[in-house]
């Protein structure tokens, strides 16, 4: 503990060890059983097919309930249909993101063995979802062969971890580092360093709460047109509809000019609709639902790579496989109950349940991540690391956003600290193991 000066009391708080682990990825992979890497596209295909049909059975099932509103009251009616719709754009838009998430298989081969067949099903897919799907493809996998490649751009100037949410460093958002009233690794903090970094970060319920509604609703579009929340290392206002940028290659070009060809049929096919059926018909039946799959990808995507016990790194402390597991796997929906825990999963084909093994190896399709899955964590339970997060949901999200706000400038392992400089979390290192090995993610050559 770091003395206490004369004028300043030192607040110490118990951190979580986590364990940085050395374990190799032969190791890691060894214990996922072969079976699990099979591919069939049929048994892929009937997931996209179920999705659609649930998504087709409660558009009717509301439509044939909306229509008995015309024996209530004008007010009673609109209440029960606005209702009735508002449901139905929930639960739509949780199986439409599982049409979403066929889509992000077939772009890592995991839909089908065939790269033509996963290409067509996850441009259409992907399309219909307003999402170019090359230019996610490969910005995806590249943020993945990247970490692999070249281990020192992880935390550099910012948290670039494999993911598209990063915090900021000290030197952006808090007082500087003074170690005889402050502590590099946020157990011992005076509280008036405390009370500096509050005033410094606005931690305010008002700012926290917009923050979370621009990150889940508006969060998608504006990362895919100006990058915004995305990749530092790019220029700023770098699209993913320009196949130009920078974060394609040259022989690229026409697979993101197809990937906007079919965002403008996607816009075009609104414009039709909204003519032939009216713009309200449109909107509840089609952009609720579109709204809340955008709103699931952020929620999932910022839970899966964010929490205040994820360790990140930087140069010759990253490796790989430490940068695969610095993720969390959550019930999605966990904290409505075991039900809407299951539908979560069941809906979203348990991407947020099974995404520690997906940064590991990406070819397995969901139906078999779940087998693949349980031996996995029962190999890292034996090296006493658990990677099960706290369910995800909303309040889940607020409690992240709050939690982590910015690490420390200095560090080889490094947890996110809170608006007061507190951290929860603080490394344990076991005995070291050489390894230069990858997930067999294909890119682009």
């Amino acid at each position: 503990m770091l003395a206490s000066t004369e004028t300043e009391k030192m607040e110490r708080v118990e951190q979580v060890p986590v364990k940085i682990t050395n374990l190799s990825m032969k190791d890691l992979l060894s214990v996922i059983p072969a079976h699990c890497y099979e591919r069939s596209l049929w048994r892929s295909a009937i997931y996209p097919i179920w999705d659609l049909v649930v998504i087709c059975s409660l558009w009717k099932l509301t439509t044939i309930a909306d229509a008995y509103t015309v024996n209530l009251s004008p007010t009673l009616a609109s209440l029960v249909s606005f209702s009735l719709w508002s449901l139905y754009g929930f639960f739509a838009g949780l199986f439409a993101m599982g049409l979403w998430i066929v889509a992000h298989e077939a772009g890592h081969s995991a839909f089908s063995t065939s790269k033509r067949i996963n290409n067509f099903v996850g441009w259409v897919l992907h399309s219909g979802l307003g999402v170019p799907y090359h230019s996610w493809r490969i910005s995806c996998v590249s943020i993945t062969e990247t970490s692999r490649k070249s281990l020192t751009c992880l935390l550099t100037d910012e948290v670039m971890q494999r993911s598209s949410f990063h915090g900021r460093v000290r030197k952006w958002a808090s007082p500087p580092l003074d170690p005889s009233r402050d502590d590099v690794l946020g157990a011992n903090v005076s509280l008036a360093v405390q009370n500096e970094m509050w005033e410094a970060l606005g931690d305010s319920p008002i700012a926290a709460f917009g923050q979370f509604v621009f990150y889940l609703f508006a969060g998608l579009p504006t990362y895919l047109i100006w990058n915004i929340g995305g990749q530092t290392r790019y220029p700023k206002g770098t699209s993913h509809f320009n196949p130009s940028s920078v974060m394609f290659a040259p022989h690229q070009h026409s697979e993101i000019v197809l990937s906007d060809l079919g965002i403008f049929l996607w816009l075009g096919l609104i414009i039709f609709s909204c003519f032939h059926w009216s713009f309200m018909t449109v909107f509840r039946v089609y952009f609720v639902p579109y709204i809340w799959v955008n709103h699931w990808l952020v929620l999932i995507t910022f839970l899966q790579h964010s929490d205040p016990l994820l360790p990140h790194y930087r140069g010759s402390a990253f490796n790989f496989q430490r940068g695969a597991l610095s993720t969390m796997d959550r019930s999605l929906l966990g904290d409505l109950g075991p039900i809407m825990g299951w539908l979560g999963a069941h809906a979203t084909h348990g991407i947020s349940e099974t995404h520690v093994l997906h940064h590991l190896t990406s070819r397995i399709p969901h139906y078999h991540a779940w087998e693949a899955t349980y031996a996995l964590r029962k190999r890292l339970a034996a090296e006493g690391i658990n990677l099960e997060g706290r369910p995800g949901g909303w309040r889940e999200v607020w409690r992240v956003m709050r939690e982590c706000k910015f690490v420390e400038d200095e560090g080889g392992v490094v947890f996110y600290k809170n608006a007061r400089g507190l951290a929860a979390a603080r490394p344990v290192f076991a005995p070291s193991i050489s390894d230069v090995e990858d997930s067999g993610i294909e890119i682009d050559k």
